[in-house]
């Protein structure tokens, strides 16, 4: 490891480049640390331990929303754009043959329309989120045309564009995704408190030494399982026949297309989050208002989600489906088989077309059901925790899938940097 670093750093391109990385890292964090004034932090603490739907969310912009900072959204509303515009590719051809067959210009066209999306998500997102937190009395509350309202929706939505140009500008120097490493760096940024909180409840007393040797075991158990299922694939052989070009006969050639385990990454957690969180968000909205019979609706709710071992099975269970249901998204066996044949290439002993669409349906649908099982166990692997050991199990399975799948995906396109530089430097 210590080679590897050296290594690095004597590639003065890319040490220039993980040094630019890191410098745009810090900015963001410069800009989760300005919060909004006039905040109850007291209430805000409370109101997130009681709300698991916030606290996800609060991962996925970068830590950012717990502390109602200028960046408080994150990329939440990106990540919200682009898989809206996923899943419209399955309703309308034209956006599908951009995303597929459009090549880059295609997908560039592709990501502009998703962050032209994002623009009203993060307004709309903004708008409901300071009248849920004004209802909950940790910010001053304000009406409509109130000023404070709009500047504080207008500086919401642009900290989330700006954070999606920070990730540009990372994505341009090839070290990692961008939207991927802000998502990365809240999380790491937030690591210090949380380890700092168990060892003093260790040393409170409130935490037993058991406990805390059964979480960290958990923990490299995660790490050590997320690195496994994130790396495996199942590489179906392609052959590619001789063919002449310009006069000159082109050998053959034999390659491979890798089917990874978890081709849907972290996006049916959030899938099924968002369903299991929609209903008890309008309620809540709804509960502010005089309707009859809202209440007691509510409450009802409340009471059945609080139940943990219905809202573990159910969280279960949508996760696993919505696996299946975004891989086939992502992965579409027709699109990948009429590539192939455009470009000449085949599956050996199965035969163009639908023969080797339905032939790599059925590898990714055996394939992605052990993805599937790996995601769902992962996902309520917090809730199980906190019901065996009645402790809140913070830094959850989602949270160190993340911080894995990233920093693996960053070493692999750092190093990817690096034999191309002593190649050139050879």
């Amino acid at each position: 490891m210590l080679k590897r670093f050296l290594r690095i750093f004597r590639s003065t391109e890319l040490r220039n480049k993980i040094l630019v990385v890191l410098g745009l890292l810090v900015f963001f964090r410069l800009l989760a640390a300005v919060v909004l004034p006039n905040v109850n932090v007291e209430a805000l603490k409370a109101f997130y331990a009681n709300n698991q739907m916030l606290g996800f969310w609060s991962v996925f912009s970068g830590g950012s929303l717990d502390k109602i900072s200028v960046a408080m959204l994150g990329v939440g509303p990106y990540i919200t754009a682009t898989i809206i515009m996923q899943l419209l590719t399955m309703i309308f051809p034209s956006l599908k043959e951009m995303y597929y067959e459009d090549g880059s210009a295609g997908r560039a066209k592709f990501n502009r329309i998703s962050r032209l999306i994002t623009i009203p998500l993060a307004v709309i997102q903004t708008f409901s989120y300071i009248k849920l937190l004004a209802a909950q009395q940790v910010i001053p509350k304000m009406g409509l045309l109130s000023p404070d309202l709009w500047i504080n929706i207008a500086v919401a939505t642009a900290g989330t564009m700006i954070l999606l140009w920070v990730g540009e500008l990372i994505d341009e120097k090839k070290i990692g995704n961008g939207v991927s490493l802000v998502i990365f760096a809240g999380i790491v940024a937030g690591l210090p408190n949380q380890i700092m909180s168990a060892f003093s409840k260790l040393s409170d007393g409130a935490l037993g030494i058991d406990v805390f040797a059964v979480f960290a075991v958990l923990i490299v158990l995660i790490v050590g399982g997320v690195v496994f299922i994130s790396s495996g694939e199942r590489r179906i052989p392609v052959t590619y026949p001789k063919r002449i070009r310009g006069g000159r006969v082109m050998a053959g050639v034999d390659s491979y297309l890798p089917i990874k385990v978890t081709q849907a990454g972290v996006i049916p957690i959030i899938f099924a989050i968002a369903l299991l969180s929609l209903p008890q968000m309008v309620l809540a909205f709804l509960s502010l208002t005089s309707i009859p019979g809202i209440q007691a609706i509510n409450g009802a709710v409340k009471t059945f989600m609080s139940n943990q071992l219905i809202y573990g099975a159910i969280y279960f269970v949508l996760v696993f489906a919505f696996t299946y249901f975004y891989t086939a998204v992502v992965f579409d066996s027709n699109e990948i088989s009429k590539n192939l044949q455009h470009s000449g290439g085949f599956v050996p002993g199965i035969r163009p077309g639908d023969p080797t669409a339905n032939y790599l349906g059925n590898i990714t649908g055996k394939t992605t059901f052990f993805g599937a099982l790996f995601l769902a166990v992962l996902a309520i692997l917090p809730i199980v925790t906190q019901v065996i050991t009645k402790q809140n199990f913070t830094f959850g399975g989602t949270t160190l899938l993340i911080v894995v799948s990233v920093a693996l995906d960053s070493m692999q396109q750092i190093e990817s940097q690096l034999k191309v530089s002593e190649y050139e430097s050879a």
